[in-house]
């Protein structure tokens, strides 16, 4: 049955481009009063200099500031005054800004997304104010949050080449030291139409929303396309060793790191399903044995970090008393092992299934997850037709693919080794 309730979840949509260059998404739901106007633009941490880290993420928080017809502070309070909310973020890949409002304010969002492509002011003010701002969202979330610096302390030794060595918020001494000329070169070269997709979903009149999309869309001049370098890593052969301590924390935590293809490839999905085998819940095999049945861990899970270039399968543990990372490490490879010797029974094969089909159906829930997929389909996977045609890779994923692609990127010498540890005068505390 759920194969039938998925199906009937099809999502409609419509696209096509502008003079300059930029891509627009159209998907009409009236099943509520309520509109979506996003803006994805295809620049992320791994498009910036190498000493000059963080800018996309600062300028997810610049690009609020102000235009030439918004006022600097004024355009959350514009917002709010018409009922709607909004938000943005940062990968390494893309960045993305979106606004929910009552659909007979769908004017007012275009209008606003489009002041911030054509009218975006950069100044010594701003660039002041949300440097800021994320010295405080740095502090908060990474430098006193417990294992916050996981997922850099991967990638940093994950990556020699790749610009995915370095974190998403980035360096402070960096943008420190940037002038406000690299700002506005670097908003110059990025933030054009052409590297960029809108997608309006929601109670929206096609026609009507075509016509204010050329209004005021289509003036903005088309940009510089972009151009960018291609990065390779040379495939890991035996295992990287590194440590890291964290002040933040009185639990060392066992980190194993595998470097997996681009999102974008069949083995990635089927490392997204290895993942959901492995750890997801409480009824996944890493959790049940390791965590529940042997009592060794408080914590065990593992998860695929995909990414468009490259992705990094990450598993991770915190030991219970009397037991050692060592030890975690070694009982997480019985259960690839296991993965990679015997195909997985039909019943958690079926299980499986069902869990993607519910995901499937869930993110073409509401209207803002479609905003979303309908963009990054787009933009780092190629194809939009994918909101409704994954789910036909992933059914098609059979059990001997889970077996094969656990042999073909899970070894022990394919891989980091990572001793988070709490910091030395920490733990003599």
């Amino acid at each position: 049955m759920l194969g039938g309730v998925a199906s009937a979840q099809e999502v409609a949509f419509e696209e096509y481009d502008l003079d300059n260059g930029l891509h627009v998404i159209l998907h009409q739901d009236k099943t509520a009063p309520v509109i979506i106007t996003s803006v994805m633009y295809h620049v992320g941490a791994k498009d910036e200099n190498p000493e000059r880290t963080g800018f996309a993420h600062f300028f997810e928080h610049l690009l609020f500031e102000g235009t030439e017809n918004i006022e600097r502070g004024e355009w959350f309070k514009i917002v709010t005054a018409n009922g709607g909310n909004n938000n943005a973020n940062t990968t390494d890949d893309r960045t993305y800004y979106y606004e929910v409002f009552p659909s007979n304010n769908l004017e007012l969002g275009l209008w606003m997304e489009s002041e911030r492509l054509m009218h975006p002011v950069i100044n010594q003010i701003g660039v002041d104010t949300q440097n800021e701002v994320v010295k405080e969202e740095k502090r908060l979330r990474v430098d006193n949050q417990p294992y916050g610096n996981l997922i850099a302390e991967v990638k940093k030794n994950m990556f020699v080449n790749h610009p995915y060595r370095w974190t998403t918020i980035g360096s402070m001494e960096h943008l420190d030291a940037a002038t406000l000329e690299e700002f506005q070169a670097f908003n110059k070269k990025f933030y054009i139409p052409n590297n960029a997709v809108l997608v309006v979903a929601g109670d929206l009149d096609i026609d009507q929303t075509k016509k204010w999309i050329k209004q005021y869309f289509g003036p903005i001049p088309k940009g510089t396309p972009v151009t960018r370098d291609t990065y390779t890593e040379a495939p890991i052969t035996e295992t990287i060793h590194a440590t890291y301590e964290d002040p933040n924390i009185q639990l060392p935590m066992m980190v194993a790191s595998y470097r997996t293809p681009s999102m974008t490839t069949r083995d990635a999905r089927v490392l997204d399903m290895i993942s959901t085998i492995l750890s997801d819940g409480k009824s996944s095999r890493m959790y049940k044995r390791i965590v529940d049945e042997e009592k060794m861990a408080l914590q065990m899970g593992a998860f695929n970090y995909s990414q468009e270039d490259y992705g990094m399968y990450i598993v991770y543990g915190i030991p219970m008393q009397g037991h050692t990372t060592k030890e975690l490490l070694a009982e997480a490879d019985k259960e690839i092992e296991k993965l990679q010797k015997e195909l997985i029974s039909k019943k958690e094969y079926e299980k499986l299934q069902n869990i993607y089909e519910s995901q499937y159906v869930n993110s073409n829930s509401s209207v803002e997850g479609i905003a979303s997929s309908l963009a990054t389909y787009y933009m780092l996977y190629g194809d939009t037709d994918l909101i409704n045609e994954e789910i036909d890779i992933y059914r098609s994923i059979t059990r001997e693919e889970i077996r094969e692609v656990a042999k073909k990127y899970l070894n022990p010498n394919q891989r980091l080794v990572l001793d988070y540890v709490p910091a030395k005068d920490k733990a003599q505390n």
